[in-house]
């Protein structure tokens, strides 16, 4: 029996079991799938490993226990997590992330709720992705920002997101998230209403990355402008990003402590099977 003390943190609902650890070995794939289980497990969208360090270290671990290389809502989530234990020198710093590390500005709004500005590096235009199913080609643009991202701006209703998400996100060897994309606004401040497929999760209330990569396209496309603020609308919220000349991206949004707690259990992993678990915890006030 191992006891795990936790946070869970969540991002416009994007959510997630935070856990300060020594190693990126500490919590295994099948461990993170039952933490994530939201019948059996505490329920999150993905496990946040943070390591510490001259420069701390954010992993991140899918639902399924698959590990992406960035998680710009979590990212946010994080960096909170750190400021509110001293670990930000002046509210700002560095994380290092599998995509390369990323400065972060943190203002505090009240108890456990911050907002937070990340630099997200570039993105990078990637090849037309042509996708067939049911009977028909379906084309997206294909950003990398850290993690790859397909984008379409044409129009798919909810039950087409459900049948056509799960075939995109997995077309390509390794997998890619998508985004399904309608401009509700353009001209000085464009808004994009969006909703998001993860590979490794399904659908989510929010995605950062995916933000930064459908501004990109956006920019790219001609449906909005460089170097002012797009408000990409998700499920669970709004973010703003920014895109300058050269494809360098801003994110700005929200993250928030939800409670703390600890986790008791027993994880078999010969057969995939486990004890039952216990979990005590805090509300944030």
């Amino acid at each position: 029996m191992s006891t795990l003390a936790f946070e869970k943190w969540e991002g416009l609902g994007n959510d997630f079991v935070v856990v300060e650890v020594s190693s990126e070995q500490a919590v295994s794939p099948e461990q993170a799938r039952l933490l994530c289980d939201r019948h059996r497990g505490i329920g999150a969208d993905g496990v946040l490993l943070v390591i510490g360090g001259g420069t701390p270290r954010m992993v991140v671990l899918n639902a399924d226990g698959s590990r992406p290389e960035m998680c710009g809502n979590g990212l946010r989530c994080v960096a909170a997590f750190l400021a509110e234990r001293g670990g930000a020198e002046g509210l700002s710093m560095m994380i290092g992330t599998d995509a390369g590390d990323k400065a972060c500005v943190i203002e505090r709004r009240g108890p456990g709720l911050y907002d937070v500005t990340v630099d997200m590096g570039r993105a990078t235009m990637g090849p037309r992705l042509e996708v067939e199913a049911e009977g028909k080609r379906h084309g997206f643009t294909t950003v990398d920002v850290g993690n790859p991202h397909a984008i379409t701006f044409e129009p798919y209703a909810e039950a087409e997101v459900d049948r056509l998400g799960p075939k995109v996100a997995t077309a390509p060897a390794g997998g890619i998230n998508v985004e399904f994309c309608r401009v509700l606004d353009e001209g000085a401040r464009t808004r994009i209403a969006v909703t998001v497929w993860e590979r490794g999760v399904g659908r989510t209330l929010a995605c950062g990355t995916g933000a930064c990569a459908v501004a990109a396209a956006a920019c790219e496309e001609g449906r909005a402008a460089r170097a002012a603020p797009i408000e990409v609308v998700l499920p669970g919220g709004a973010l703003e990003i920014t895109v300058d000349e050269a494809r360098g991206l801003q994110m700005k949004g929200p993250a928030r402590r939800v409670f703390r707690g600890t986790w008791e259990s027993s994880f078999d992993l010969g057969e995939g099977r486990t004890t039952p678990a216990s979990w005590a915890g805090e509300s944030t006030p």
